[in-house]
């Protein structure tokens, strides 16, 4: 049987002080134009001086003290809830606070350390949220401000961190800065961007440029007859923009901040920043040339005139300054801003540099910037993305990694059910923070929903032959809990969004009940993750022949980790001897759904069969538990591990 042992381009990263040539910094990028921060160089020459080792090796940093303490946040797994879609808990079939509040105690059992909740102000819900009339109440869909601070605190009894997701692009129609403003009343007159128009050759008036709204709704101007003047929305017409270069405009902004901290929430998720400013000129965009896209649809246009201003930069160095200043005032928890933003790389690692604490990595789940695509099924498209991300990593800050989200397809949907452990496994295994979106833990799947059952605007802006390639609502379905009414979602069989049909049986009751399940591999791979060698060791990466992804977490005195993919659906036979740390016999710790391999099994190092899909994590047959310290925390968390899986 031939092995295969040709190996490609071994890359190790070093945790927690990644480094970036520093001759390229901020200031330098920041007065770039956005279609060239693509070209800025991304790594250290390989001469620099701050290499010391040998040079086989692309090595990005220094290793820091292993019992360097970290900001909370640095060592958290967050979880996304969608509050719609996660526990009802009065039986109306829309969740809420007290819904999420009822389910905390299974989210610590998880291992979760904060909980990012989706937009949950008061909203006439146009846009599920995204279309705030009152930041600083909680809409009534959810529960009160008081139903929030039980939350936090009882969160906070289970050392579980609260993430709010805030809207700063732009409000509702509805909101009352909107309607002062509307009404050209002081000092809300300039809150929002707004034009007067222009006349055409007829005496018609007629919106200042050609720009289209996000959500496929045609012209992104709309005439106000009170004003007499359009006003501009990236979004639905009833989610107005705000203008950011008013300064009580970013002045609101931070007292908004500073309301929810009071109230004990630890941090931030700023949404669509890349939005934030337009062309003060307010040019015309010039044609995309892609021809699918009909003349009202967004993709018609490039939009080089609508979003990625290096403005951006300068707001979110704003909000940091205001983030540190109330952290150094008051007692808790470093304050946190996690930042949205689908650009290119060199632009998102950008907002490391201006204060973002995680500016999120989308390129897991297929930005439409990369340069690699997951979407190939290849295991040297999976190398790139992890090795380009640890690169621009800069010094000093963290890496994170998002598989999932609510605008995007369900694991399973998009790679197949085969490979949701082979995600779950990577998420928690790569240094630094991984985002998980309620349900995937589980492997959920998008759930079909006709046109006339669709809630989400992207959906309902185009018609019954075209809504399945813009619509987010197949993956903002009910959580399905166990196999009674709604999924035990709720009580109600009438519910925000169909439950999927396979609820019966994909479950989380089921799977906590089964030897082996996606829920019981996620919590195994995070009980591994909260060890040290997986906080703090080194990350090495490499593609084994064509299909085999294999990457390592080593630190100096500490049990390995190693974790194994393979990314075809046919069997390979392969050497992992690259990984010479490692002993000859290897022990499996975990093993994805599909393979017969079980927890305490060894396999040899030199020639290991793995199935189709296959996904583990492994580490040296040597390793002994003599008592539980940091040296031997993986050898010691194996007996556990074998109760848990029933062997």
């Amino acid at each position: 049987m031939c092995i295969v042992t040709c190996i490609t381009k071994l890359k190790i990263f070093h945790v927690n002080t990644l480094y970036r040539d520093t001759s390229y910094n901020a200031r330098y990028i920041r007065g770039l134009k956005s279609r060239e921060i693509s070209n800025v160089p991304k790594m250290m020459s390989l001469t620099s001086s701050r290499l010391t080792v040998p040079i086989f090796a692309i090595i990005v940093g220094v290793i820091v003290q292993a019992d360097t303490e970290l900001a909370w946040w640095r060592t958290t797994t967050l979880y996304e809830i969608w509050p719609r879609s996660f526990k009802d808990s009065n039986g109306d079939g829309i969740g809420d606070l007290n819904g999420i509040k009822s389910k905390l105690d299974y989210l610590s059992e998880l291992g979760i350390g904060a909980i990012w909740i989706a937009p949950c102000f008061s909203s006439p819900q146009i846009d599920t949220g995204y279309d705030v009339s009152n930041y600083t109440d909680i809409d009534p869909l959810y529960g009160t401000l008081e139903d929030m601070d039980t939350l936090i605190a009882r969160a906070a009894e289970l050392g579980i961190k609260v993430i709010l997701d805030y809207v700063p692009n732009h409000t509702s129609t509805e909101h009352e800065w909107f309607k002062l403003s509307e009404a050209s009343v002081a000092p809300y007159t300039d809150y929002y961007v707004w034009h007067e128009g222009i006349l055409d050759a007829n005496g018609t008036r007629r919106p200042p440029n050609n720009w289209l709204g996000r959500f496929n709704s045609g012209s992104a101007w709309e005439w106000s007859d009170k004003r007499q003047a359009y006003y501009f929305h990236q979004f639905n017409k009833e989610q107005p923009d705000l203008d950011f270069r008013n300064e009580a405009v970013v002045q609101e902004s931070l007292d908004i901040l500073t309301f929810w901290m009071d109230r004990g929430v630890a941090g931030f998720r700023i949404d669509a920043l890349p939005y934030l400013f337009e062309d003060p000129q307010f040019r015309d965009e010039p044609l995309s040339g892609l021809d699918k896209y009909a003349p009202h649809e967004y993709f018609y246009l490039d939009h080089i005139y609508t979003k990625d201003f290096m403005e951006i930069y300068d707001l979110v160095a704003r909000w940091r300054k205001h983030f540190d200043e109330y952290t150094a005032e008051h007692p808790g928890p470093e304050r946190v801003m996690f930042t949205e933003s689908y650009a290119n790389i060199s632009m998102i690692s950008l907002f490391y540099d201006y204060g973002a604490h995680l500016p999120f990595n989308f390129f897991l789940i297929g930005n439409r910037t990369t340069s690699y695509s997951l979407e190939t099924q290849t295991a040297t498209g999976l190398k790139n993305i992890i090795d380009e991300w640890m690169e621009y990593t800069p010094a000093g800050q963290t890496p994170n990694w998002v598989i999932g989200n609510h605008d995007r397809s369900r694991v399973a949907s998009r790679f197949g059910s085969e490979k949701v452990d082979t995600f779950n496994i990577l998420l928690l295994l790569l240094p630094g923070v991984p985002t998980i979106y309620n349900g995937e833990e589980i492997g959920m799947v998008n759930t079909f929903l006709t046109w006339e059952e669709s809630e989400d605007p992207q959906a309902c802006n185009t018609d019954p032959t075209r809504y399945t390639a813009t619509t987010r609502d197949p993956q903002r379905t009910p959580f399905q809990w166990d196999n009674t009414t709604s999924a035990g979602f709720s009580t109600n069989t009438s519910v925000y969004l169909k439950v999927n049909e396979n609820y019966r049986t994909l479950n989380l009751a089921a799977q906590k009940e089964a030897d082996k399940s996606h829920y019981k591999n996620f919590q195994a791979a995070m009980r591994l993750r909260n060890t040290t060698v997986a906080k703090d060791g080194a990350l090495k990466t490499l593609v084994i022949g064509e299909d085999v992804f294999a990457m390592s977490r080593e630190l100096d005195g500490h049990d390995p980790l190693l974790v194994v993919i393979n990314w075809s659906k046919s069997p390979v036979t392969v050497s992992l001897d690259d990984f010479s740390n490692f002993s000859e016999k290897l022990q499996v710790l975990v093993s994805d759904v599909n393979n017969d391999l079980k927890v305490g099994d060894t396999i040899s190092r030199s020639s290991i069969t793995l199935q189709g899909d296959a996904a583990l994590i492994l580490t040296s047959s040597d390793v002994t538990c003599s008592d539980y310290s940091d040296v031997s925390e993986v050898a010691c968390l194996i007996p556990s591990l074998k109760s848990f899986f029933n062997v």
